[in-house]
């Protein structure tokens, strides 16, 4: 997933001043687009522990571990897409492509802040935290990155790796890998299927002009990116339904998870219907509002 702030990029007369360390640092370990990962990882756990008092350390922990590697695959992706990120204008500013930092430095980033990040959930987590942070590091940089250039199934395998974070939270929470775990992972896959064609339909021509092979690719009218969209938004209100089959939340969320998914669906079918950028941004702006809103719920709705 990329940075929400760097979908539309406009240029000024006065040209910004260079970025400082700190800016680059946090371009290079993507801060904005991981601030949305610790959101889940941290509803996750809250959700795990519903019920009981909330042990904040042990919260604080899974949070860190979780930004830690996080972070660090964020650097190894860059690295691995220099020559990418210098050919497209959304990107070439970033501070690997402008040279603004040494690849072996980044590099060095990388490795370390995984390192840390998956140590120190096995140290004060858990060791089955720790393999799906290791899990969730090695699928986004030695699966996903590379297979962006190959085939369009990219998008199914870095769905894998948004959908992983919950489950850590959830484990870290004293959760244990069953029928609830599973539905925060399949929440977030199903999620970001349309959020992902959402961005790659408004970003296409810089794809293209790279070789990313994406879903979007060659769809002047937005009809196909549209429908396929509307397509996961359904699956996820079917989805959905999962938890009041199961019987692990109440009416408030059988109600409300499907309609906010319906209401995803919608805005996809507009979009579909007139291809309008403003129609697709709307679609995507409504993905990451679903996040915060869906957890919410799910929270006040939630049976341990």
């Amino acid at each position: 997933m990329d940075d929400p702030a760097t979908i539309e990029k406009t240029t000024d007369t006065v040209p910004d001043p260079p970025p400082g360390l700190r800016q680059d640092l946090a371009v290079l370990m993507k801060v904005r687009l991981n601030f949305f990962i610790l959101i889940t990882t941290f509803f996750g756990f809250v959700l795990a522990m519903r019920g009981s008092d909330l042990n904040w350390m042990k919260l604080l922990h899974t949070i860190l571990g979780t930004a830690a590697a996080a972070f660090g695959s964020a650097a190894f992706n860059q690295v691995m897409e220099i020559d990418l990120d210098a050919r497209m204008k959304r990107t070439a500013d970033r501070p690997l492509p402008s040279r603004r930092m040494d690849p072996v430095v980044a590099f060095g980033i990388g490795w370390v802040l995984s390192a840390i990040g998956i140590i120190h959930l096995a140290v004060q987590v858990g060791n089955l935290a720790a393999y799906l942070a290791a899990a969730t590091v090695f699928i986004y940089v030695c699966v996903y990155t590379p297979l962006k250039r190959f085939s369009s199934t990219n998008t199914l395998v870095g769905a894998i790796t948004g959908g992983i974070p919950p489950v850590i939270g959830w484990v870290g929470g004293g959760g244990a890998i069953g029928w609830q775990a599973w539905f925060l992972f399949g929440l977030l896959f199903f999620w970001q299927l349309p959020h992902f064609i959402a961005i790659n339909w408004l970003c296409r021509e810089e794809y293209e002009s790279v070789g990313y092979k994406m879903w979007s690719n060659g769809d002047l009218t937005g009809r196909r990116s549209g429908l396929l969209s509307a397509m996961f938004a359904l699956m996820l209100a079917v989805f959905s339904l999962m938890p009041a089959y199961l019987g692990f939340a109440n009416l408030l969320w059988t109600i409300s998870g499907p309609l906010l998914a319906f209401t995803m669906m919608a805005l996809a079918l507009k979009f579909s219907r007139d291809g309008q950028r403003t129609s697709a941004r709307r679609l995507f702006f409504f993905t990451l509002l679903y996040i915060p809103v869906s957890f919410l719920v799910l929270v006040f709705a939630w049976k341990n």
